[in-house]
């Protein structure tokens, strides 16, 4: 609970009044928008997707950077860019999640970029195969002023964890973690946070019991299980778990596979939310990985313009009449 607790105080003491009332414009707008299926936005952004870069360097089947499979252009996030993008939003931004598709540290810059953001007072996070927590890294990710490392790791064997993760070393990742809660002991910090996030397949749900057991003895902060999202889901797959609980899938009776979850006509992310891709490319959710819905770019206009651009509106127009008609959102768990 403790643990929930300290994430929860760094983000609410980085709220500043003009932050909170900007969430409430955005709240009341997003129901107002509901009733009159219109949409009407007020407020700006309180959360950004910043990508880092589109490199990895695994190759995980369910990931296009893994699959190696952009259409779009593909490159590392530079700290002007960065940096525009902050300066932009820090009245109205909350929380950042410097992570989209890729692994953050693979650029040389990323930790950089953490400690600028933590300085402009914007609560930061981010998303890691965890292949790079060696000495000099962790002194600083602990030093960077990040809040929330959310560690990917799906087995606790390094034969089943390399079904998924392929070609990653689970060792590295053991190790990387012990160091980093050793370090950051040692040095007296709370941050940051350490969230394990276990992706629950058909492959490494038998494990669940003893990942709990080893979750505990390392001392992690929290521990996540989450459900797999699988392309063609439809016809099924083995990454999808025996134990639907776990699952976004279930049977439809007719031999095929469909959504647990009825996709509703709103989403709250719309609103909220939005993320940048590296090359300053402003997509509407993270679901859309390869960029099909750009509503603007950085390098040509700034934050205020896209967010209330008529691609933008257009697009939350849509998913208010009849969502199912966008293709990323035909997976979507929102």
């Amino acid at each position: 609970m403790e643990n929930k607790f300290l994430t929860s105080f760094a983000y609410l003491r980085l709220l500043s009044l003009r932050k909170l009332w900007n969430i409430f414009l955005l709240g009341s707008s997003f129901q107002l928008s509901r009733f009159l299926k219109k949409p009407i936005i007020w407020g700006m952004p309180t959360s950004l997707s910043i990508e880092p870069t589109t490199s990895c360097n695994l190759r995980c089947p369910e990931c296009p950077s893994g699959l190696r499979s952009f259409t779009r252009p593909t490159g590392m996030l530079q700290p002007e860019l960065f940096e525009k993008v902050i300066n932009e939003s820090k009245s109205h931004l909350s929380w950042l999640h410097l992570y989209f598709q890729g692994e953050p540290f693979l650029n040389p810059r990323f930790l950089e970029m953490v400690s600028y953001a933590h300085t402009q007072g914007v609560f930061t996070s981010t998303s890691t195969n965890a292949h790079y927590l060696d000495e000099a890294r962790v002194d600083a990710v602990i030093n960077s002023g990040l809040r929330q490392l959310i560690v990917s790791m799906d087995g606790i064997s390094q034969e089943v964890y390399e079904k998924y993760r392929i070609g990653g070393v689970l060792s590295k990742v053991d190790q990387g973690l012990r160091l980093l809660l050793k370090k950051r002991k040692e040095a007296g910090k709370k941050f940051p946070r350490v969230v394990l996030q276990f992706l629950v397949t058909g492959q490494n749900e038998h494990q669940i019991p003893d990942l709990k057991s080893w979750a505990k003895e390392v001392g992690v902060d929290e521990l996540q299980l989450k459900t797999t999202q699988i392309y063609d889901f439809e016809n099924g797959s083995e990454l999808i778990p025996s134990d639907l609980g776990y699952s976004r899938y279930i049977p439809d009776g007719k031999g095929k596979w469909k959504l647990k979850k009825k996709i509703e006509n709103k989403c709250w992310r719309m609103w909220q939310g939005a993320v940048v891709t590296w090359d300053g490319k402003v997509v509407p959710c993270c679901f859309d990985k390869d960029a099909a819905h750009v509503m603007g770019s950085f390098q040509e206009k700034k934050l205020e313009e896209i967010w209330h651009s008529a691609p933008y509106q257009s697009f939350r127009c849509q998913l208010l009449q009849d969502r199912t008609q966008i293709e990323i959102c035909k997976n979507c768990t929102e």
